[in-house]
This record gives C-alpha cells, structure tokens and sequence, in this order.
C-alpha cells in the first residue's frame, strides 16, 4: 500500500491518510499488507463481449485469496467494435493510455488484464508494456454459436454472408430479421478467427496468458477455472519480480507472429502486435514477417479461411495442440508468465486424437501463410492481403480502378445503378487510413455493388488504406502505405487507371508511368488531409498529429519506446 503514495509534502502522513480511506471499505491491516493484484474490470452494458467480467472478476479474486493475495479491481475503458463511433479503432490507443496510467498510479504489484473485444487485449497489452509491472493477460472468451434452420452459425462471419446475401436479393427482409436474433447465442466475443479470438491466441502464444487459456468459450466452466488460475498466478508473478517485458520479447513476438499465420488469423493482429511490440522497443518487419509466411502453412480450420468456430478449436486441443504442430518453428526458450519456458510447457500437453480442426503440417488448409505482404508503386510502405481468405482466381488479377474518395462517397455511390462498374474492375477506396478517416476504420471491405451483388458477383479485388474485419473474406487489399491523407500514392489514383495485383510477386501496382504519379503528386493542391478537416481540439486533434502508419500499429509516436532494439521477426 505504500507504492505511488500522493506527495503532500509528508510521505508518512500519505500512507496513513490512505490507509484510513481504504479501511472505510473494511479493510483489515492484515489485508493491507498483502500482495496487492489489481484487476482491470472493462465490464459494459454497450459490450456483450465482456458480457461475462463480472464473474471473471469474481473468480480472479478468487484465485487470488487462495494464492494469500489482496484483489483489488478496478474500471478502465472498455471499447466494443459495434459500439464505438467512429470506430473501436480510433479509441483502442486512449484505451491503452488509461490501462498505463491507472496501472502507474495505483499501489499494485501485479496486475491481471480482462479483455476480449477487438481492441481491448492489444490496448491492454500497450498499457502494461509501457507501465512494466507484472501483469498476465485473461480474455473473456468466445460467444457460443447459434442455429438457424438446422445450419449451425455464429458471429460475425455468417453475419456477412448473411447480409450479402440480403444485398443481392437472395432472402428477404423477414429472413433478415429473423436470422439477426440467432447469429450470436451467447455473450462472449466472434466465435470465429476474427479478431478477437486472433488476439487471444496469440496473447496465449507470446506466454502473456496462461496455457490453455485462449479458446474455452465465455459462457464454460473451463472459463472460470482459467480466471481463478490467472488470479492465483497473479500473485506469483508479483512474488518473483517476473515484469512483462521479460515475458514480451523478440522470441515471443516471432512466436506471435508465427501463430498469427497459422492461425489464419485476423489482418489488424498485425497492426496490434506491431504496436504492442513498439511500446518495448521493437518494430514488425514486413519482409521478413512474409518470408515468415512462406514457409508457415495456415493450420486452423476455422471461418472465414476454415469451416469451424472457436468452440471447436477448444475441443480439439486449443492453441498448445497447435503449437505442438509448429514445435520445430517456435522459440522453445521463450519465458511465458508460468515462469517456465514454451518448451516446458508444450513438453506437459502432447495430446493426440482425431480432430479436423487443427491440421497437421503435411495436410494444411492452406498451404503457405494466411496473409502476404505486398509492395509496389501504390504502396511503397506496404500493403497486406489475406489470400487465404481469398478468391483463388483473383490472386493474380489487372483490372480497371473504380475510385472512391472517402467512405462518403462509397455510401453515396456504391449501390447506383448507373455506376459504371463490372466484376473485372478493382474498387479503390481513399481516404480510411489512421488519419484519413480518422481511426482507419474496418470500411476496407467494400461491399460489392449492388447491381453486381444481385447479378451474382460474390468477391472483387479491393484495395483501400483502411481495415476490415477479421472475420471477413475475399480479396482484399488492405493497409495500404502511406496512406492517401497524408500524400501516399493511392491518394493520386483515378478511375480509369489501370490496376495490378500479383500475390505471386508481392506486388500492388497502378500502370501509369513514374513521370505522370509525378505530375500528379505535384499538381495536387488539396493538402494532405482530405476526407477530414483538421480537428481543432481534444483527442481528435492529438490522434491525427501523433498517430502513425499501419506498419508502426498506428500507435502514438509520443507512446513509442524511446529507445529501438531490433526488429522482428529477426532475418534468418
């Protein structure tokens, strides 16, 4: 209780003025000098993800008591992707920043982090990286799926393929309607590989969670037995001094970065881990990152890349099976908050049956990586693309540009029937990136035309400097760097022009020669913010000055570590 006192002047008189507060809640002085494990409480009325943190937190403190600890939770922000304007996205850095400095400025020896929607663990992992003290990760876990009309569905992939199926006149509003109240059977985050459920593996990869501890869905048992072990290891960690940036390090980012691609795993884990890992000095390089990809075929047969849910994945062993199949991949002598290696720990949990959930390495789902890396004129800072969610057909693909200049201008012409557009073109939208928008929001997957979508058409190359969802698919390119607002090339391409994407070359290209991108940049005169005015004050303001590039997580540069130790993954 004496750490981080107020200062009035009189250090002794700090502790005893708050000791008398605390013990108004009935605290004894037994109590008060216990390890002291604080809980991040992002329970919501606006957040059905975290529908469950009341009973996660009362099973955290549980362990806790049993370890001889004192559970004290505490309330952070907590951000909800469908419940977040303009985006969960824009909120996920101020998230991070309230996680760091209730952390610093509460008497906590360790600290136990509850999320699970979207940007919730990478803003959690932020905070503590930056705040440093011993800290474990627990997600609150998947939803359940639910049924309709004897299909088993779940969030939100089929929630896609649902609405476009309502888009191109296939079911009606009545179908619309009814399937809405059946898409998510419980509280919890997608139960898919968006995400949510990408950030919880590969939190459990980077040995910041508990082994095991990613993939028991929200609603279970196993769930709460997960939170009493986290909060009985809480205190652990405080006992050994084992601080997060010795569990967070260059074999632990490569771990993660490995699983993400076997995971088939969300495009914006690439984002988040870039970010957490820039808070502890290291930066994510592209190009070894796809070198890395090459050579990790994707293993998890989940939706969208798969066919099965997390509930699914659970059963078949969760992420320790997977990372028995990629054993020979991994930093084995990576420390995970156990306090013993990823070595150790997969040495206790070989476990083998026959599941079609989690593949073995000579029978993937896919063959190379879930997402390649991409460079050319259009995004000499790179672009991403997840071609395991992909039409097979479109991965080398020359089409004409049809341009959107910013999310308004898609709302207002996308469904036109007068739009001049055919399955052929590739759809561009400007001006969705970490300033453009601002917040880079999940509106890089374009709906297909509507004219189109009635005609059949289910995926087209699109290509923005926005996200899209994880549980999203097709053929889609995102990230695209430097972004249109801040002068990028994607900002100077217009309808007409030419477009090629090459997964086979890594290369995203507009055919038009150097001399006349040239010609464009300098005759542009719009500034370098053009789907936004600047903001003049508050947050928004300090987002568009400080926020960077996607390849840096779009984080705060002012939050960045000051000193750079390495890049990873490490070239091999």
């Amino acid at each position: 209780m004496a750490k981080g006192l107020p200062n009035y002047g009189d250090p002794g008189f700090s502790l005893f003025l708050r000791k008398a507060f605390i013990k108004g809640a009935g605290y004894t002085d037994d109590a008060l000098d216990r390890t002291v494990v604080g809980i991040v409480d992002t329970g919501s009325g606006f957040n059905p993800c975290h529908g469950n943190a009341a009973q996660l937190v009362e099973a955290v403190k549980r362990g806790v008591l049993l370890a001889g600890g004192l559970p004290v939770e505490f309330p952070t922000i907590s951000l909800h992707e469908s419940f977040s304007n303009p985006t969960s996205m824009y909120l996920r850095n101020l998230m991070s920043m309230d996680t760091e400095e209730m952390i610093k400025a509460l008497p906590l020896d360790a600290v136990v982090l509850i999320g699970g929607c979207d940007k919730t663990v990478p803003a959690q992992l932020m905070g503590a990286a930056s705040a440093g003290i011993p800290a474990i990760q627990l997600v609150t876990g998947s939803m359940l799926t639910g049924g309709y009309r004897g299909r088993r569905v779940g969030a939100c992939t089929d929630c896609r393929a649902y609405w476009g199926s309502y888009r191109g006149g296939e079911i009606d509003d009545a179908e619309i309607t009814e399937v809405n109240s059946r898409l998510v059977g419980s509280v919890g985050t997608c139960s898919v590989m968006g995400t949510a459920s990408t950030m919880a593996c590969v939190s459990e990869a980077m040995g910041i969670a508990l082994p095991g501890s990613a993939t028991p869905p929200a609603v279970t048992a196993d769930r709460a037995r997960v939170a009493e072990e986290t909060g009985r290891r809480a205190v652990g960690l405080a006992a050994e001094g084992l601080t997060i940036d010795r569990i967070l390090t260059e074999d632990a980012f490569e771990n993660a970065l490995r699983v993400l691609l076997a995971l088939g795993g969300s495009t914006n884990g690439i984002v988040h881990l870039a970010a957490i890992a820039g808070r502890l000095g290291f930066d994510i390089d592209l190009d070894t990152f796809d070198a890395l990809s090459r050579e990790t075929p994707v293993l998890v047969n989940l939706k969208p890349a798969g066919s099965h849910y997390m509930e699914d994945l659970h059963r078949a062993g969760g992420v320790p099976r997977l990372l028995n199949e990629l054993r020979d991949q991994l930093n084995l002598d990576a420390l995970t908050v156990t306090g013993r290696t990823l070595g150790e720990e997969l040495d206790e949990r070989r476990e083998d049956f026959p599941q079609d959930v989690i593949r073995t390495r000579d029978n993937p789902v896919y063959a190379s990586g879930g997402i390649a890396v991409l460079r050319g004129n259009l995004a000499p800072g790179g672009a991403i693309v997840k071609q395991a969610a992909a039409s097979p057909e479109l991965l080398e693909h020359r089409g004409r540009a049809v341009v959107f200049e910013n999310s308004a201008d898609l709302a207002r012409r996308i469904d036109d029937d007068d739009l001049d557009v055919t399955a052929d073109d590739v759809l561009v939208l400007k001006n969705i990136g970490p300033v453009g928008a601002p917040g880079m929001p999940e509106a890089g997957y374009i709906p297909i035309p509507k004219k189109l979508a009635r005609a059949g058409v289910k995926d087209m190359v699109r290509i923005s400097d926005g996200r899209m969802s994880g549980t999203a698919a097709g053929t889609i390119v995102l990230h695209v760097s430097p972004e249109a607002a801040v002068g990028g090339p994607l900002k100077h391409v217009r309808t007409g022009d030419m477009v090629r994407l090459s997964i086979s070359e890594r290369r995203l290209d507009v055919e038009i020669p150097p001399e006349e991108l040239r010609r464009r940049e300098q005759a542009d005169t719009s500034g370098t913010t053009a789907a936004v005015e600047p903001p003049e004050r508050g947050y928004a303001r300090l987002f568009v000055e400080q926020v960077t590039q996607a390849e840096h997580g779009c984080d705060f540069r002012f939050l960045r570590a000051r000193e750079q130790r390495g890049s990873v993954p490490r070239a091999r």
